[in-house]
């Protein structure tokens, strides 16, 4: 066996300190995240080497491996030294992306550099992004209107995924909610593209979107994105953005809770739940979907296994839905099977990247003709 030698290099390990991975200092190598990690459903990855690998100031920032990790959060709910590994891997893809030490996957660089140019990782013209709503008849959010409600990229840009922000329009007219959309001097959140290492970006992005906002007197915001949702409530308080956020399935538990929300039209389907990872493990919001899905009269609520603080990432966050993942290692078609063992028609999501992922698994694994794959707020729309 040939035996890799390696001179551990201080100077790596004070770059990656730097750029936010003093979690480096906390972690003693049990080995409970690579056992708890998904890549090792599909292939072989260990989370701990890397680490290791940081500590010692061995990285090679041109291996493929720092570009794994998708920021899933299952290796935090079981770190006995509460090690935050998504920002070690952030760090650590900082100083790639930042520092320049090393090689930036193509089509990340590409939606990197169209989120940059105009505001979206699809390359999309910006002057388009409320294009989905123009026959709607919503108004856009000025000052005084109670609630902002913000699409993410893909459910402005993406067909299939804008259906669910078509659907929460309905559902927010429905009600008579005092809300309005943003026009189209909004960017992109930046939540996915800080986490795959481009902090100036971001800080840019948010910054942006920030003096929109503040400009408004915007409040409260509505997201049906979960990665909306975690950086507007927790990341852009660090630069000056303060409000009220509420994701979709929280204003619909509240609106069917408080007899505001009420269903007419049954729908007689087997229907199951993915939890998403940025409002499940990272926000702790399991309850609300379930409630929201089995108010809905006709639907008979199948629970998979992975669910939960259990759930199986699909793989999108972290910049990995912009890079490609080799088919029989994608975690969207593993998610599948456990969907047809259970019966469902329907796998009801909660996110963009999640409904992007599932519907690609749908066609590779050939089962687009057995489930479907729709968004909450389809779902409740329907049935009103």
């Amino acid at each position: 066996m040939e035996i890799e030698l390696l001179t551990p290099s201080k100077e790596t390990t004070d770059i990656i300190l730097e750029e936010g991975g003093d979690d480096l200092k906390s972690c003693f190598q049990c080995g409970l995240c690579t056992g708890v990690c998904p890549w090792n459903r599909v292939t072989t990855f260990s989370l701990r080497k890397l680490i290791h690998k940081a500590q010692l100031g061995v990285v090679d920032f041109e291996d493929d491996e720092v570009w794994r990790c998708v920021a899933c959060n299952a290796c935090v709910e079981r770190c006995p030294r509460d090690v935050q590994m998504p920002l070690l891997m952030r760090a650590i893809r900082r100083v790639i992306m930042e520092v320049g030490a090393g090689i930036v996957p193509h089509s990340l660089r590409i939606s990197e550099k169209n989120i940059s140019a105009v505001g979206n990782p699809l390359g999309e013209p910006a002057e388009k992004r409320m294009d989905w709503a123009k026959d709607l008849g919503v108004k856009t959010f000025t000052k005084g209107t109670e609630m902002l409600y913000f699409p993410c990229c893909y459910q402005a840009y993406d067909p299939p995924t804008r259906k669910a922000a078509i659907a929460t329009v309905n559902i927010l007219k429905k009600i008579k909610a005092d809300f309005g959309i943003p026009d189209n001097s909004v960017v992109c959140c930046g939540e996915s593209i800080r986490k795959a290492g481009a902090e100036s970006l971001y800080r840019k992005l948010a910054e942006t979107n920030i003096k929109i906002f503040n400009d408004l007197g915007v409040k409260k915001i509505l997201v049906t994105s979960p990665h909306c949702y975690h950086t507007f409530k927790d990341e852009y308080p660090e630069f000056g953005g303060n409000y009220e956020v509420i994701h979709l399935s929280q204003y619909l538990d509240q609106l069917i809770r408080g007899g505001k929300l009420k269903f007419t039209k049954p729908l007689v389907k087997k229907v199951t739940y993915h939890d998403s990872c940025c409002l499940g493990r990272y926000q702790r919001i399991y309850d609300e979907h379930r409630q929201v899905l089995t108010s809905i009269p006709g639907i008979e609520f199948e629970e998979m296994r992975d669910n939960r603080e259990y759930s199986l990432c699909c793989g999108g966050c972290a910049g990995r839905l912009w890079m490609e993942t080799k088919k029989g290692e994608r975690f969207s078609e593993l998610r599948l099977e456990q969907v047809a063992e259970v019966g469902a028609e329907i796998l009801a999501v909660s996110c963009p990247y999640c409904m992007a992922n599932f519907n690609d698994a749908v066609l590779t694994t050939g089962k687009s003709e057995t489930i479907e794959i729709k968004d909450l707020s389809e779902l409740v729309s329907e049935a009103l």
